[in-house]
């Protein structure tokens, strides 16, 4: 099996538990997860970039547009142990994680935290950007990150952090994931064989905190460009209005 430098894996399943079927939901006549791919596919060759997913619908409809597919099991607790599955399957350097309700996902920052990953190999890489003032700060939607001064993932939360003891809000201090991650081999097995999701993980419901039980650094890098990620039905209007 050659080995690849990198590898766009983008994990997609049919029962999101906030919005059923999410990845074939049509914005402006398009799917979705099309939407995403055809982002990735404006910097990235179509051999670097697969969808991952144990859905039979939306194998098929990556199959009927001409890209690529590969099954995965039913068992996956998270989008990065979905990602996890393929390093079986194919070999690569590192394997870029772009969640599949992201799109307008800028193939600019993908590209980016390749390049970060490369200097940091023994890092897991995590994307993030500020909230702007017209986002809701409290919305459990938004995963809100904290970082040290070397941009190291100190802390992610649905809560509004960091706070301040006046309870002011300041906009300046708060930033939220964008859901590109970069691995390694190593640390995707890693995860996976911990078999469940951490205590934290469970509470929060993000799958990067993992990586806080298994002694793995996180760091996080600034994007560009706005994100906006689709998790409920009032987002894809935003959405369809952004793409205009």
């Amino acid at each position: 099996m050659i080995k690849k430098p990198y590898v766009i894996i983008i994990p997609a399943r049919l029962k999101s538990k906030r919005l059923y079927a999410k990845p074939l939901i049509k914005i402006k006549n398009k799917e979705l997860i099309i939407w995403v791919i055809e982002n990735c596919l404006k910097k990235f060759p179509s051999e670097n970039v697969f969808v991952a997913t144990d859905s039979k619908k939306i194998f098929n409809l990556i199959k009927k547009n001409g890209y690529n597919a590969i099954m995965t099991s039913k068992k996956c607790l998270t989008g990065t142990d979905r990602v996890a599955e393929v390093i079986n399957k194919i070999n690569s350097s590192i394997y870029i994680n772009v969640q599949g309700d992201e799109p307008l996902i800028n193939p600019d920052d993908i590209k980016k935290i390749i390049k970060i990953k490369k200097f940091f190999p023994n890092r897991v890489i995590c994307a993030m950007t500020k909230i702007k003032k017209n986002e809701n700060i409290a919305s459990v939607s938004l995963p809100k990150v904290v970082v040290n001064e070397r941009d190291e993932l100190l802390y992610i939360s649905r809560s509004p952090i960091p706070a301040k003891k006046d309870k002011k809000i300041f906009f300046n201090n708060y930033y939220k994931q964008v859901c590109i991650y970069a691995y390694n081999k190593s640390e995707l097995n890693k995860f996976y064989k911990f078999g469940r999701k951490s205590k934290l993980e469970k509470i929060e419901d993000i799958e990067i905190l993992r990586f806080f039980d298994l002694g793995i650094k996180v760091k996080m890098m600034n994007t560009s460009k706005e994100s906006y990620a689709v998790d409920t039905r009032s987002d894809i209007k935003i959405v369809r209005a952004k793409l205009k």
